[in-house]
């Protein structure tokens, strides 16, 4: 049976101690729906939110583009019709996005989706695998079972994230002091691709890894994520389904469910 992937960016106990005392400070009340308002009570005298500076403002020139186009079969040629739609729960925004890709089979015929998040919900991106390579319009990326985002070795923007093993989604209310977020970063500097530890075939060991295991099936973790974007801010991310339906059985005892890499993504923005 192949092992849970781990990513080299999971935070330990003193982190997670961290986040739940900033999630104390949060308090009930907070609002952080789509407005993506943390902490604000409407007022207009509240001068404590921090003024956002972007990570990064340009796309950098990527390392390693040729072997990544043919390791993680790019096209240059075809563009996702993949849905992608947001709707609100409470303060938080829940995103559907349809990663099938013609199925398990046709996948690396298929394009990746791209995924943009911004105070107002989650779009699609249309554009082509080859052109996200140079470009800084997206922030996430899947296809099947993997999930890029566009840094380090997946594209040239600065989308980082943290995932922590030890929270629940509803503790990420804010963001710990001195987090440093991690990126995705599969090549060695020779370009050798490295694979995470489930065993299955191209699956780069990418930052947001631990969202899944597999018992026989794609089985959610709940593992939270906290998720930087280039403009600075940050949102909480959980993937709650990977299937369209049964994803509760695939969790609970390792029996597949349908619509597979049919995503619903739970986040909000924190800063």
């Amino acid at each position: 049976m192949p092992m849970r992937p781990r990513s080299v960016f999971i935070l330990f106990g003193l982190l997670a101690a961290c986040v739940g005392e900033n999630s104390d400070k949060s308090g009930e009340g907070t609002d952080t729906g789509a407005s993506g308002a943390e902490g604000s009570d409407g007022g207009g005298d509240d001068t404590s939110a921090p003024t956002l500076e972007p990570v990064c403002t340009e796309p950098r020139e990527m390392e390693c583009v040729d072997q990544l186009i043919l390791d993680l079969s790019l096209h240059d040629d075809k563009v996702s019709e993949g849905e992608v739609s947001t709707t609100t729960e409470g303060a938080d925004f829940i995103t559907f996005i349809d990663a099938s890709a013609g199925g398990m089979n046709g996948a690396a015929r298929n394009p990746w989706v791209y995924v943009k998040f911004s105070a107002d919900g989650a779009t699609r991106v249309d554009i082509d695998d080859e052109t996200a390579l140079e470009s800084m319009d997206w922030d996430m990326a899947l296809r099947r079972f993997i999930v890029r985002l566009n840094g380090g070795s997946s594209g040239p923007s600065c989308v980082g994230a943290v995932g922590f093993l030890e929270s629940t989604y509803e503790d990420l209310n804010a963001v710990p002091e001195g987090l440093e977020f991690g990126y995705d970063d599969y090549y060695t500097d020779d370009c050798t691709i490295i694979n995470d530890s489930s065993g299955l075939p191209d699956s780069p060991q990418v930052v947001m890894a631990p969202w899944w295991e597999y018992p026989g099936c794609v089985a959610t973790t709940d593992v939270p994520f906290l998720v930087q974007l280039a403009d600075g801010h940050v949102i909480k991310l959980r993937v709650e389904a990977y299937y369209g339906t049964g994803q509760d059985e695939c969790d609970e005892s390792g029996s597949p469910g349908s619509d597979s890499a049919f995503y619903t993504l739970r986040w909000a923005v924190v800063l």
